[in-house]
Parts: C-alpha cells; sequence; structure tokens
C-alpha cells in the first residue's frame, strides 16, 4: 500500500496516491477493491476496514456543531448552475460536469461534514458510455441526429453526489373520520318507450363517523440528496440503492473521481426526510381509523431517537449539448440506471398523430362500410 502524497493549493491539503512502480496518479477500479496506475497498470490493494459503519446522534450533533467530525476539502463553484465539488491541485479551467458551462476559478477550502460510508463505483466509463447509447436509441420521438450529436458532445465525469439517510422513530396523534359504507333503496323514474316509469336501484352511501388515536412508526435509512445541481425528479429514479453493502469511507475510492460539496445541510436535510415520511404515517393512519373510507383532519408527529449517515453515492455524469440548448444525464454508478433529459422531435409527433387518426379513421369507414 502506498502512503499518500499530500499537495498544497493555498497552503490547504489535497490527498492524493501514488503509483509505486512510475509515480503516476493512482486511480480506483470500478467493481474492485484495487486502485490502478492508468499508464503501466500496476495495483494497489485498498485496506477493507472492519470498522461497523455508525449512525450519529441528529440532535447531539446540532447542539455541538460536529466540529470534531469537519472536514476541509478543496472544492470549485460553477457561477452558472452552483454545483461545488472536489478539483485537483492547481487546475484553475475546467468544463463543468453537471451543466457543461466552463469554469475558470481557483479552488477554494470549505469545511463539510465528513461522509463516513460510500458505496464505490461498479459501473465503469466504458461500460457508462454503452449504455448512454442504448438509452439514446430507445428515446420515441427523439430527432433523428440526436444519438451522433449527444455521443460527440457528451463526455462523462464519475461523480460521488452526497446525500444523507435519517433513521427515527414516530409517534403521531391523529384526528380524522371513519366512513362506513352501507346500501340504500332510491326511487327514481325515467323515460322507457316514451312514458315515465317508476324505478328502484341500490345506491351505495357512506357514514361518517369521529375518529382519533395513536400510532407508532419506525424508520430505517430514508435517503435524503444533499445536492441542488442535480434534477430531483431524475435522482430519485436512479433507486433503489444497495445501501446495505456501504463501505466505510476511504479516499482510495474517491481517487480518478470527484466528489461534490453538499448544498443541503444536516437540518434542512431532515426536513426533507419529513417530507417523505409523510405518506407512510398517513397510511398507518388511515389503517389505524380503519372502516371503508378515512378522512385525516389533522396530524401532529413527534420524532424520536433520530440518527443519521452521511455518505456518498457514486453516479456517472455528464451534460450534452443539442440545438445550443444543455440536456444533462445521469447512471447509477452500482446499476446502471439512465436516467436524464432530452430533446423531442415535433415534426415525428405531428406525423405519428397523423397516423394514428388515419387509422381510426379508416376503421370508422370499414365499420360503416359493413353496417
Amino acid at each position: 500500500m502506498t502512503e499518500p502524497v499530500q499537495s498544497q493549493v493555498e497552503d490547504k491539503q489535497v490527498q492524493m496516491f501514488k503509483c509505486q512502480s512510475c509515480g503516476a496518479k493512482m486511480q480506483f477500479v470500478p467493481g474492485s477493491a484495487v486502485q490502478q496506475c492508468p499508464y503501466c497498470s500496476h495495483e494497489n490493494a485498498i485496506p477493507q476496514s472492519e470498522e461497523d459503519i455508525h449512525e450519529l446522534d441528529f440532535h447531539a450533533y446540532l447542539a455541538t456543531q460536529g466540529t470534531e467530525d469537519l472536514a476541509e476539502t478543496l472544492t470549485i463553484k460553477c457561477n452558472h448552475c452552483a454545483a461545488e465539488f472536489s478539483t485537483e491541485a492547481n487546475v484553475t479551467s475546467q468544463e463543468c460536469p453537471f451543466c457543461g458551462s466552463e469554469i475558470v476559478a481557483t479552488a477554494v477550502s470549505t469545511k463539510h461534514i465528513k461522509p463516513k460510508s460510500l458505496l464505490p463505483f461498479y459501473i465503469t466509463r466504458k461500460q457508462g458510455r454503452g449504455l448512454f447509447s442504448k438509452w439514446l436509441s430507445g428515446l420515441w420521438f427523439a430527432p433523428s441526429d440526436l444519438k451522433r450529436m449527444a455521443e460527440n458532445d457528451a463526455k462523462l465525469a464519475g461523480m460521488y453526489v452526497p446525500y444523507w439517510t435519517y433513521d427515527t422513530d414516530t409517534t403521531t396523534f391523529y384526528r380524522g373520520q371513519r366512513g362506513e359504507h352501507y346500501w340504500d333503496t332510491e326511487h327514481y323514474t325515467t323515460r322507457e318507450n316514451g312514458k315515465t316509469v317508476r324505478k328502484t336501484r341500490r345506491v351505495r352511501k357512506t357514514r361518517w363517523y369521529p375518529a382519533s388515536g395513536t400510532v407508532w412508526g419506525s424508520f430505517d435509512d430514508v435517503l435524503v440528496l444533499a445536492s441542488e445541481s442535480l434534477p430531483r425528479k431524475y435522482t430519485e429514479k436512479l433507486e433503489p440503492w444497495d445501501l446495505q453493502n456501504l463501505v466505510p469511507h476511504a479516499d482510495e475510492y474517491l481517487s480518478g473521481f470527484r466528489t461534490e460539496s453538499y448544498q443541503i445541510n444536516l437540518e434542512n436535510g431532515f426536513e426533507h426526510a419529513r417530507g417523505l415520511m409523510d405518506a407512510p404515517i398517513r397510511r398507518l393512519v388511515r389503517r389505524d381509523i380503519g372502516g371503508d373510507e378515512q378522512r385525516i383532519s389533522s396530524m401532529r408527529t413527534q420524532y424520536d431517537n433520530i440518527t443519521f449517515k452521511h455518505l456518498l453515492l457514486p453516479v456517472w455524469i455528464s451534460a450534452y449539448r443539442y440545438k445550443n440548448k444543455v440536456y444533462r444525464f445521469l447512471i447509477n454508478g452500482r446499476t446502471g440506471e439512465v436516467q436524464g433529459e432530452r430533446p423531442w422531435s415535433f415534426v415525428k409527433i405531428l406525423l405519428a398523430v397523423v397516423a394514428g387518426l388515419a387509422v381510426v379513421g379508416g376503421v370508422v369507414l370499414v365499420i360503416a362500410a359493413s353496417q
């Protein structure tokens, strides 16, 4: 195992690992537990820690501001999309992997809560490009030249994206109503053969009764994206993540990749988590109310025994341009799930609509002729 070499930028330290054979910078190999030299292929094994991945007490951490768990890192900020991510020493000009904008800036030192665990990359860059190409080919109503232009423009960047997970026990007091169905006979009049006739029918109705009570829940690893640089509707579709395979954080896994700094802090992250827990809590309440239908008029939830983890998840990310507009796409670095933004060909959509109307018109004519 090589010793990390320390390089200085504005008197702050950045960790990198040198090849014992040729001195080049080592890179982590996705899907393995080794670093490899990109020039001479020499490998360094990454020590597999036996350390448990511990949950940290949420309230105790906020009370002390977690001074013992802060890390100082070098980050660069994109002025266009506001993303903040790690950078190499002495690099002042580069392309933002989140929006494709050119960045000319000096790295600055920032303090953040240290991530305690991560999921290492499993999907390689080559596999990622293949998955992206397959995703482009499967897009309906895409412009004919999209695949060629996107593949020429897209540059995959391996990014460790920050997340929070929260565990908590909940106690919820609620008020509402329980609805119970019953059937009643209803009389009505209608016209038949030009005459008014009186008939009856069975109608389902609901009786409502007041309901109140308390329900208890327990939540484990409520996952919250701590980045504001990525479109949340796409990152959520990258799930699920195999969090059972988390490993303790080690710099060796980061070599050859970038790390984004969190923009949603610990306290605000829990507010997002509360929103994610709302639907399951409402299901508990409805189950407790019982009956055939339920109405919830109020809920008051207490959160106890809150713990959290700060972790990094692997995402291949890039931005490609099509007709002067930037589109972003993401690849889950563990499963290969691809999500992203795409342009539409309105000409193809219009032709499809016209063709569909023509088919419907043809069917109508055939039916009319047969009658």
